[in-house]
Order: structure tokens, then sequence, then C-alpha cells
């Protein structure tokens, strides 16, 4: 389990180039997860912690892709299957990784946690034209990283504002 305390101390945000003195390369650090065929990266700012999957309560009229709430720390927190978000495959959970989404707590559902890697700049690319309206809430960049896609993840429109406001400040259904 990761707490905020050990994410923060796991995240250099930028380091010096080897390659020119001087110059920033711009790497950043990055949650490596991974759901079903996809690998995804989740900005280690916006990480909480890693912790089992506890029972999760499904929610009416919620978007596929939200399983429920569970409670984690006391509080109701909306549950996230990243496999559906991106790629319509359930997601066989063995890991919530929760993030703060804007204000609020998200815990997104993942198959492995991979660990942290810090990742430069070069490796973002902009979503193809046939692919930004198909999931841009959700996918902010795609890279590649030892032959595969890296999905990188936004974290702060997971969960659509509508079923956000519909739970209370402290996560309960209203």
């Amino acid at each position: 389990m990761m707490s905020e305390a050990t994410a923060a101390a796991a995240r250099p945000q930028r380091r010096q180039s080897t390659a020119t003195a001087g110059d920033e390369d711009h790497r950043t650090s990055w949650l490596l997860c991974r759901t079903g065929t996809h690998l995804c990266a989740i900005p280690l700012d916006h990480v909480i912690e890693i912790l089992r999957v506890p029972p999760i309560e499904a929610v009416a009229g919620a978007p596929p892709y939200v399983r429920g709430l569970c409670i984690i720390r006391g509080a109701a927190v909306p549950v996230v299957d990243i496999g559906i978000l991106i790629g319509d495959q359930t997601t066989n959970s063995e890991r919530l990784i929760t993030i703060r989404g804007g204000s609020r707590t998200i815990a997104l559902a993942a198959e492995m946690v991979l660990g942290i890697r810090a990742i430069g700049a070069e490796t973002f690319r902009a979503l193809p034209p046939l692919l930004r309206d198909a999931a841009s809430e959700a996918i902010a960049a795609i890279g590649t990283l030892d032959a595969e896609i890296l999905f990188f993840l936004r974290t702060t429109l997971v969960v659509p504002q509508d079923l956000l406001d519909r739970l209370d400040p402290d996560g309960a259904a209203s």
C-alpha cells in the first residue's frame, strides 16, 4: 500500500539532463498499472494509495464504467473500472488505486500495479484524430513503453461531474 507520504517521497518531478548541463529533461513520475491488455499511467501527484478491493455497492444510473461505491477510510468513494473506461473490457480487479479527482477521491480498479516510472515528455503523443472523441474524457495522451501502447489517464474527468454532484460531501448517494 502506498501512503501519501510514500507517494510524495517517490515523485521526483524534474531532473537535470545528463546530455547538456542546465537543460531540463521534463520527466514526471507516473504510477503504471495494467488492466487486461491495457497499460495505463496515472500522474503520481494524484495518487493517494493502493489497496486491496473492498466490497463495492452498485449505484443506479451510473455509467457502465462506474462499478459503484466502496468505503475507504470511512468515506464512500466511487470505483471506476479502467478496463471498461478505456477499452470495453471488464477488469479482474486485484487492486484499487485511490486518486484525487478534482476535490474528490476516486478509486480506479486495476488488475495489477507495476510500479513508478519517470517518463519524459517525448513519450507523450496526442490521441489520433479518429480517437479524440472516443475517450477524450479519460485519456490525456498515448505513448509507447517497451513496445506496448501506454494510456496516460486524465484523473480529473474520470467520473462525470453529474454523478459526483449526486453524492453528498461525505460520499453518500443523495
